[in-house]
């Protein structure tokens, strides 16, 4: 079955394991296929579970308040990152937050750490365990959206002298009193230039008032190269946006294959 043909434009993520053939509870989904989508039974829909594939199911019983599905059919699909990228992200207000997690996740992150850094407005980092459910609610809704199969990772909050750097992972820091540093995308190129298989990475963007010079220096002690996004200063979200497109633009991750 190809893209022209696959039936159903509303995509869901569920938890569950999914296998054609078999009948699925959908309790969770029946409100917004109901009432928002206002679907009936017999509607097709795709499921998907972070298992890689795309799963067709139709309706066979729905109210506001349960749903049924019949899978029918199973694709693979290749739109999750082959790329292992970690955003730890400075906070920041929570609309501006917010969007970094929706377009980093469409971008193709695997992974966002919330970072509670000098100059964060939000601190420390224990008060923000109370936006992890709005988080994930975000991340899941942007994969069902985008094409991904699988959410990204959301990590626990953490604050800035805690963060380190798994061994194997390349990480960099978008410092905008950087200007004698290396640009990320030089940095990158090289890196793939040197490697077939796209190296763990992690980007650290600080807060809208930006990293300290100390801070920055604890960064590099641990391993964390500075580089620069270019001769304008970007607001903090546009600089986590802008480093993550660069990433992905020289891993060859927003190609068509």
């Amino acid at each position: 079955m190809t893209l022209e043909t696959w039936p159903a434009r509303h995509r869901f993520f569920v938890e569950d394991a999914l296998r054609v053939g078999a009948s699925c509870r959908l309790d969770a989904l029946a409100h917004q296929l109901a009432v928002v989508l206002r679907l009936t039974p017999g509607a097709a829909i795709t499921l998907i579970n972070g298992d890689g594939n795309e799963y067709l199911a139709t309706l066979t019983a729905l109210t506001p308040r349960a749903a049924t599905g019949d899978i029918h059919a199973v694709r693979a699909v290749a739109t999750d990152p082959h790329l292992h990228l970690t955003l730890y992200q400075c906070t920041l207000k929570q609309d501006k937050f917010d969007w970094v997690l929706q377009k980093g996740a469409e971008l193709g992150v695997s992974r966002f750490v919330p970072v509670v850094s000098e100059r964060s407005i939000v601190r420390p980092a224990a008060a923000l365990a109370g936006k992890d459910a709005r988080w994930r609610t975000i991340l899941r809704e942007t994969i069902e959206q985008c094409g991904r199969t699988r959410p990204p990772e959301l990590a626990a909050a953490v604050a800035l002298d805690a963060v380190g750097l798994a061994p194997g992972v390349h990480g960099f820091v978008a410092w905008e009193d950087a200007m004698e540093a290396p640009s990320l995308g030089s940095v990158i190129a090289a890196l793939c230039a040197h490697s077939s298989t796209p190296p763990a990475l992690a980007l650290l963007v600080g807060p809208e008032g930006g990293l300290t010079r100390n801070e920055v220096q604890m960064l590099v002690t641990r391993g964390w190269q500075v580089v620069t996004l270019g001769r304008r200063i970007l607001r903090a979200e546009t600089a986590a946006i802008v480093g993550a497109t660069i990433i992905m633009e020289r891993c060859g991750e927003l190609g068509v294959t």
